[in-house]
């Protein structure tokens, strides 16, 4: 559920006293004020729960033979699924860029099975999409969708070899999302405000991030004592996936509903080359023990035009409000190992309640 500055420019509580924001406060993209979202209780439209695929290790790409055939990784990317799908995905493709038999069973609808399934399209292979379930029912369907790559590892676990890798793979997928903005795809660039209580310092990613600048006390209008504006891209994650299905299938290649129940069931199939995407399902399809859900709860809100800018900041739990053409979708909260799938009123109240907090010096 991405939101690419937040683990850079959290620290503390957002502070609940008022300051007028200094005159010099300029728009990076827009010359319209900004506009306080409105957030109650009583506009709230529905409730999701999703789970991130999560290593601390970081995703695996890898390849590995199964049987008589070539089985690809390709999961594990936390709460950055869409923002490093064509990168990941980039990766594992290229791990079977020499094979002779073109034909590919790519397991998994969500965005990682659907942006591989395009790259193989487009290298000339015959691609058959395994699903349980088509993308509107996964994971991917309820990211927030903004680029930012977050919870992807633990930096203190990964390896300096995974922390190369997952540069290669945002370089890639940053690069590719730049080039389809625009409506068809549901992509375009916006306003991202990081609010922060302490200095803030430039993330992993800081680099993908142009019209950065951090304003102090009382230069902008958050109730926090910094704030970092800066550009990212916002991929409107039902319009997204709805195109890469008619992609997929314009190019010639087929979704079948399976679900597998062991890896004999994959061995069965007719295909050469099978690409694992399946995310959580890795646990119990391929003994990956490291893997392990991070439930995220969203609260959805009507969408408001006038909210042209994407929001994040927080405390010991990082908030974001996403204005999306849909809906608007406040998120925050990140809970590895937990597979309960019902919304928590109290996590409800307290998204809620802290996002006012933030907005509250906005009109």
């Amino acid at each position: 559920m991405g939101a690419g500055a937040v683990a850079a420019t959290l620290g503390g509580c957002l502070n609940t006293t008022l300051t007028p924001p200094a005159v010099g406060f300029q728009r990076p993209l827009s010359r319209n004020p900004l506009v306080a979202p409105k957030i109650s209780s009583g506009n709230i439209v529905r409730q999701a729960v999703g789970h991130r695929p999560y290593r601390p290790e970081g995703f695996v790409v890898r390849s590995e033979t199964l049987g008589n055939k070539t089985l690809v990784h390709n999961y594990g990317h936390g709460g950055g699924g869409i923002s490093l799908s064509w990168g990941s995905s980039a990766l594992a493709v290229n791990e079977v860029q020499d094979h002779e038999n073109k034909q590919a069973a790519v397991i998994g609808g969500g965005v990682m099975g659907l942006t591989t399934a395009r790259l193989l399209q487009q290298s000339g292979w015959k691609v058959t999409v395994y699903t349980r379930q088509m993308a509107q029912y996964t994971t991917s369907q309820v990211a927030g969708g903004e680029w930012g790559p977050y919870s992807v590892h633990d930096p203190k676990v990964s390896s300096g070899a995974f922390k190369q890798q997952l540069q290669q793979a945002a370089q890639i997928a940053h690069s590719t999302y730049s080039g389809m903005v625009g409506s068809y795809y549901g992509i375009r660039w916006i306003e991202l405000y990081s609010a922060s209580n302490t200095v803030p310092k430039p993330g992993e990613f800081a680099r993908f991030y142009p019209y950065t600048q951090t304003y102090g006390p009382g230069e902008h209008p958050f109730a926090s004592e910094y704030c970092t504006a800066s550009a990212t891209m916002l991929v409107e994650t039902p319009i997204f996936l709805k195109r890469l299905i008619a992609d997929v299938r314009r190019a010639g290649g087929q979704f079948v509903i399976r679900d597998f129940r062991d890896q004999e069931d994959i061995a069965a199939l007719s295909e050469p080359v099978v690409f694992n995407c399946t995310g959580l399902g890795s646990r119990t399809l391929f003994g990956d023990t490291g893997i392990m859900p991070a439930k995220g709860q969203l609260v959805i809100l009507p969408p408001d035009p006038a909210v042209d800018y994407l929001a994040v900041g927080g405390s010991d739990k990082p908030l974001y409000m996403f204005s999306r053409g849909d809906c608007m979708i406040l998120g925050g909260t990140f809970k590895p190992g937990d597979w309960s799938t019902e919304p928590e009123p109290e996590e409800t109240q307290r998204i809620i309640e802290e996002h006012q907090r933030m907005f509250a010096n906005l009109a």
